[in-house]
């Protein structure tokens, strides 16, 4: 088994991109939506960690994550995340024969945040991917994001908006 370079820092603050097999549009469907926030949940429950911000595409998902003091075992909240939403959305992960077949791309994108302006700026990031996608016009107008939480609670107004030059050099897709 391959041992990737991760870096590991206790108590640490990630940003992630993690990508469907292949790009299926997987949560383009709303019961996908819902039974990976249930995978979510499951997995929180076992292994504590903090979402900071999220955004869930079609195809792929960025967050930010804070794990618990101590703590640098996000490999494996990915694997259970994965394999989990795996096993809650069978119907569409099931090969000729039966088998349980991944949704998932192998392998993730992880950068540890280290300062509040990388924070700030991969918050940035993850709110405005809808529209870079250009699956709506403003980052208000998509469902699937800690945006509208960031609006709730003071932190961003519901007209925010950046522009992607701002955001060079941010993410990997």
């Amino acid at each position: 088994m391959m041992n990737y370079r991760r870096n590991r820092l206790p108590g640490g603050t990630y940003f992630f991109t993690v990508v469907t097999a292949a790009r299926n549009p997987i949560f383009s469907n709303p019961t996908a939506v819902q039974r990976l926030r249930t995978t979510l949940r499951s997995v929180m429950n076992r292994h504590p960690f903090t979402i900071n911000a999220m955004v869930v595409l079609p195809d792929h998902i960025h967050c930010i994550w804070t794990l618990p003091v101590d703590d640098t075992d996000y490999p494996t909240r990915w694997r259970l995340i994965k394999g989990g939403f795996t096993k809650r959305f069978q119907q569409h992960s099931q090969d000729r024969t039966g088998k349980l077949k991944s949704l998932w791309q192998k392998r993730y994108w992880e950068h540890t945040i280290r300062s509040d302006n990388d924070f700030n700026r991969h918050v940035d990031y993850i709110h405005f991917n809808p529209v870079k996608h250009g699956y709506v016009a403003r980052a208000l107008d998509w469902p699937y994001s800690s945006f509208h939480r960031f609006v709730r609670e003071g932190i961003l107004p519901a007209d925010w908006a950046i522009g992607p030059e701002e955001l060079e050099g941010i993410g990997r897709e």
